[in-house]
């Protein structure tokens, strides 16, 4: 297994800026730190998440530079200690040869489920995944495909006895419908992975739509707050909504709770112990964080396009708090004003609050 080791930053002391609906300030932001910079066979890493030993596990998709694929794809984890350790390499898709993960999340047993966007190795549809990572005593055991059919899968979710996943471009009309599915953990089997068929699939839950012409991506990430209400973002049209639901589990309320707010789009989204949101803008370069309670968003950090040398943000996938210190996966994909280059990067911000 391989391990690098590396000491995150000092405290930060800057002030936050908090946003109205209007432009944003880009002063006295916080600084992000340099956390790793990953060796050539972790590139692009993604979606992030917190098991039960306290470790923050994260996807690397390996697309890398021209999504290329040179390397396998794989999870990795940071330890309490700061240690960066490979923990599973994800089986191949038999068409595209790659996996391409870009989000994960823990069920109450202990699963890891990874959703698989093969949207950004090929243009045809129905390719994405649904893949579910068993342990044995803390060590990576199988990975099987559990449903399949899916578009331009994102984030994902884990809740009671159910798996919850974006897809963030389920037709290819205009506007654009995306939305978000549930699977029942029960449904999901390795000997007969689950079909998905879209807008008329019965586990589609909510759907969105996207007007934003020039980028045509919809519901990218969600999380659940500790009341069970569910977070979903639209990443073409910069909005975070709230949803609710009834004592039968259906959807009785979607709510827009930002729009914009000085965000150029809305990727990764993750929630803390204490329920503030904290958001990812790959198209801004920035990390924002959305108040418990008032849901009032900030933006905490930002930086003009680069190559994330330092530190610095680049393309920010997803960003979660960990004790003081917000990881943030810095994607680097060819996309919006970013472009990919060789150097990948974890950062690290530390909060004062």
């Amino acid at each position: 297994m391989d391990m690098i080791r590396t000491t995150v930053a000092a405290t930060l002391t800057c002030a936050c800026i908090a946003l109205g609906s209007g432009c944003a300030t880009t002063e006295n932001l916080l600084n992000p730190r340099l956390a790793f910079r990953l060796p050539k066979q972790y590139q692009s890493p993604a979606g992030m998440s917190i098991g039960d030993d306290n470790c923050v596990y994260l996807a690397v998709n390996n697309a890398g530079a021209g999504s290329k694929f040179k390397h396998p794809a794989k999870i990795l984890r940071i330890t309490p200690e700061d240690e960066l350790q490979e923990v599973a390499t994800l089986p191949a898709h038999s068409v595209t040869k790659v996996a391409s993960p870009v989000g994960l999340a823990f069920a109450k047993n202990g699963n890891l489920y990874v959703s698989d966007n093969q949207g950004i190795k090929t243009s045809a549809p129905g390719q994405s995944r649904l893949l579910r990572v068993t342990f044995d005593k803390g060590r990576f055991s199988e990975c099987h495909t559990v449903a399949f059919g899916l578009n331009e899968v994102g984030g994902l979710a884990c809740r009671g006895d159910y798996v919850y996943i974006c897809d963030a471009r389920i037709d290819t009309k205009y506007p654009l419908f995306s939305g978000v599915y549930r699977f029942n953990r029960s449904e999901l089997h390795a000997s007969k992975p689950l079909p998905v068929t879209g807008l008329s699939d019965p586990h589609l839950i909510l759907t969105l739509k996207t007007y934003n012409r020039a980028h045509q991506l919809g519901a990218r990430s969600l999380c659940f707050d500790a009341r069970g209400n569910l977070y979903v973002t639209n990443f073409g049209d910069k909005k975070v909504y709230k949803v609710t639901f009834d004592a039968r589990g259906n959807v009785s309320s979607k709510k827009v709770i930002v729009k914009g707010n000085g965000l150029k789009s809305v990727a990764g989204i993750t929630v803390d112990l204490d329920d503030n949101l904290w958001v990812a803008d790959p198209m801004g370069n920035a990390v924002a964080k959305i108040s418990a309670g008032s849901r009032k968003l900030t933006i905490i950090a930002k930086n003009d396009p680069g190559d994330g040398i330092g530190g610095a943000l680049d393309a920010p996938a997803e960003c979660i708090r960990r004790g003081n210190r917000l990881y943030v996966s810095n994607m680097d994909l060819t996309y919006g004003p970013n472009r990919a280059d060789d150097l990948h990067t974890i950062s690290v911000i530390t909060i004062e609050e």
